[in-house]
């Protein structure tokens, strides 16, 4: 039995739960102070929504439908947390030049390439920028929020050997010493 599947989610007073049924899947919509979330959950499990909570039952005893059991779970879970707190990601630019800022609704990078980098986020995704080198991605959606910063990071990874690049706040990067010359 999947410890995670088993669990009720609760529903926040200012969080709406709507559930349709269409052939062979249930869409499921979430809305709430910071903003609207869908997804399809295949018929793998039953969603039941009563009082303030949301179930689900797996409707049969494969090892695909134990899977999508605690899958479906987390995933209405995280979308449940994304409509009332909302997800963020913090991004730092380490080297010398290295710079952002926002121009509108884009987000114009220098990385040290011999053009800027202009980058227009997706819908529901906020991108501010604090300073010149220290950047946040945040909106309710865990996984697009992730996605987008994975997708700043990937600009310019963090090289090895200076550690110049973008990377997420706090991450450690392995640094590599240099080669000697042989005598």
């Amino acid at each position: 039995m999947s410890r995670i599947g088993k669990l009720p989610i609760t529903i926040p007073s200012n969080v709406q739960v709507d559930l349709a049924k269409k052939p062979g899947v249930t869409l499921i919509t979430v809305k709430g102070p910071k903003g609207e979330l869908q997804m399809e959950a295949k018929d793998y499990v039953k969603v039941i929504s009563e009082n303030n909570s949301v179930k689900l039952e797996k409707t049969g005893e494969s090892k695909s439908h134990k899977a999508y059991w605690g899958l479906y779970r987390t995933l209405i879970a995280n979308m449940v947390k994304g409509v009332l707190e909302g997800y963020k990601k913090d991004l730092e630019i380490v080297g010398i030049g290295y710079r952002a800022e926002m121009q509108g609704n884009k987000l114009v990078l220098s990385l040290g390439y011999s053009h800027k980098i202009n980058y227009i986020p997706p819908q529901n995704i906020e991108i501010a920028v604090a300073d010149q080198t220290n950047l946040s991605v945040s909106g309710p959606d865990k996984q697009l929020v992730g996605e987008v910063a994975a997708k700043i990071r990937a600009f310019r990874k963090p090289e090895p050997y200076k550690g110049k690049g973008v990377r997420y706040k706090n991450e450690k990067v392995r640094r590599k010493s240099t080669k000697t010359a042989s005598k």
